[in-house]
């Protein structure tokens, strides 16, 4: 944590009036932070305060937290673009388990360049471009994160070239570190690699499609990954909206053998504005992995589990938010421990509250 600090004070001291030695409109660079704190009540009572091992954000049982919290300088020209943020948190805590310790601490860190007509290439520690959910609350319909989120990348490493041919279409290409790595796993030289393609016919409808391919284990073992993401977002009305998708991967059984282990998820969210200050978002979602190629459970038929969650928000003022939910989670079999004894469903209450500027 004080590390986090040291790295916070240095970006605020930045010299805020740099600006690009041209006749193009001058550069600009801007702060922002965000915070949200949370308590969550699983009904189970882990006696270790830790939710399902399958969940990253909001996982603490019985306690109160910071789920996420950074400060954010953008740098935006003409030509040259640029992030960096630096973060603290529950979530840094889990879900970079797997880097080293200062690593945990960074959000974003990429810089980007215009080489040609809306014709960008970035590189660094980007937001993923698989999945419509992030770790920024106020940005998702539900206070927490779907099972599919959770279990795909919230950021990517590497390498983009992003094109907006018009106002409905951008195509981008990645060359990455791997799935959701910041450096790549012990003994790893394969090359990982993604696609989008968005396609906004209007502005009340966003259809993505999002592709990975690439290895998440050492060469020795090495077993290719083909994952596919498809969702649309639909704004029906000033009022009601709704998102829906499904997920769909297949990873190789064992390296140079043709067979295949799969999993897939679809999922629906949608949400209602009472009014500018009252919402309210229900989500259905089905996670299968019966073969256990992202969530393992040891069990005879995998993790095959359904999500319900409904989630009231209200927004006194237009920078914090307040939010309650309820979720359950029923498995096909008994994934969840409560006390000594294992059981099928898992029941949750949580409540947060964010601010940003």
């Amino acid at each position: 944590m004080k590390r986090f600090f040291l790295i916070a004070g240095s970006m605020i001291t930045m010299h805020v009036f740099a600006q690009e030695k041209t006749d193009r409109e001058p550069a600009k660079i801007t702060f922002s932070g965000y915070a949200e704190a949370y308590y969550s009540y699983d009904f189970n009572e882990p006696a270790d305060h830790l939710k399902p091992g399958f969940l990253y954000n909001f996982n603490r049982h019985n306690e109160l937290n910071v789920n996420l919290a950074y400060l954010k300088g953008n740098y935006s020209s003409d030509r040259v673009r640029g992030n960096i943020a630096i973060m603290a948190g529950t979530y840094a805590q889990y879900n970079m388990a797997a880097e080293s310790e200062l690593m945990r601490h960074v959000y974003e860190a990429n810089v980007g360049i215009r080489i040609g007509k809306n014709l960008w290439v970035d590189a660094g520690i980007m937001p993923s471009h698989i999945g419509f959910e992030s770790a920024v609350g106020k940005d998702c319909y539900t206070l927490t994160r779907s099972i599919m989120a959770e279990n795909t990348p919230y950021f990517e490493t590497g390498a983009k070239i992003t094109w907006n041919p018009n106002d409905k279409w951008t195509l981008s290409a990645m060359y990455l570190n791997g799935w959701q790595r910041v450096k790549r796993p012990d003994g790893n030289q394969t090359p990982a690699f993604g696609t989008q393609v968005v396609f906004k016919p209007s502005d009340k409808i966003t259809l993505n499609y999002s592709t990975f391919i690439g290895n998440d284990k050492p060469d020795s073992v090495r077993r290719m990954r083909y994952f596919n993401d498809l969702y649309g977002t639909f704004n029906i009305t000033d009022q009601f909206s709704f998102i829906a998708g499904i997920d769909y991967g297949i990873e190789q059984q064992e390296k140079g053998k043709s067979g295949m282990n799969q999993w897939y998820s679809p999922i629906i969210i949608a949400r209602y504005a009472f009014t500018d200050k009252f919402a309210m978002a229900g989500r259905v979602e089905h996670y299968n992995d019966k073969q256990e190629v992202i969530i393992s459970t040891g069990t005879k038929n995998g993790f095959q589990t359904t999500g319900y969650s409904l989630n009231l928000d209200f927004t006194p003022y237009n920078n914090l938010m307040f939010r309650m939910e309820g979720k359950l989670y029923d498995s096909q079999d008994d994934i969840f421990m409560k006390g000594a004894a294992w059981k099928g469903s898992n029941t949750a209450l949580t409540t947060s509250l964010a601010l940003w500027f």
